[in-house]
């Protein structure tokens, strides 16, 4: 069953390197409320929070690091290679993550949100979102990006893309889709076209 929120709600998502960040960032500074699902899932697992107490139980204490959260990294490292560790992480959390969302958009006072969910074509969850936008780049620009980032090999650049959607099943949800692959200028330039058709249909609705 579907609970709308009762703001106009834009899912952005995309893949590993796409640029998802630097597109949410041009949307704030338009006045966009915007809503990230990673950050409220490292909220999750910090120490003390039920969720991580959950994580230890099902996959050890070996995956806290020296302060008592989740060792993001390690656990990173064993979902990307193990579709099962993958399915049970998103089983805790994913859930908690949607019923956060939802408290956070309803105490919203913006014309419409953008929510932040980089897996979002690998989700059963979020039948209430009004609109998809996809931040699109090619499978090599990808590749090239997330190595320069995170100082990793090709090899190990590519197994992350493996483990994720494929760019055709993101695309395949998409309602917009954002090209960033040119300069931030033609960047910025998109997403405020983007912005002004967000905020028609947020004032149609209403």
């Amino acid at each position: 069953m579907k609970q709308f929120p009762g703001i106009y709600t834009v899912v952005l998502t995309g893949g590993i390197a796409s640029g998802k960040t630097a597109v949410s960032d041009c949307f704030a500074q338009l006045g966009a409320a915007v809503i990230d699902t990673d950050l409220i899932a490292r909220e999750l697992v910090q120490p003390g929070q039920p969720a991580l107490a959950r994580i230890v139980e099902e996959f050890g204490a070996d995956f806290l690091d020296e302060r008592g959260g989740l060792d993001r990294r390690r656990m990173r490292a064993v979902i990307f290679s193990d579709p099962e560790k993958q399915s049970l992480l998103e089983e805790i959390l994913h859930p908690l993550i949607e019923s956060a969302v939802l408290r956070r958009i309803r105490q919203l006072n913006a014309p419409y949100c953008i929510l932040v969910i980089p897996l979002y074509a690998e989700s059963s969850a979020y039948e209430w979102i009004d609109r998809v936008l996809v931040v699109d780049v090619s499978e090599d620009v990808q590749i090239e990006r997330v190595m320069s980032r995170d100082a990793i090999t090709r090899e190990q650049a590519q197994s992350i893309l493996d483990s994720q959607a494929s760019r055709q099943q993101r695309l395949a949800l998409a309602d917009d889709v954002l090209d960033n692959s040119g300069s931030f200028a033609e960047l910025r330039e998109a997403v405020e076209k983007l912005h002004n058709r967000y905020l028609k249909l947020s004032q149609s609705r209403r």
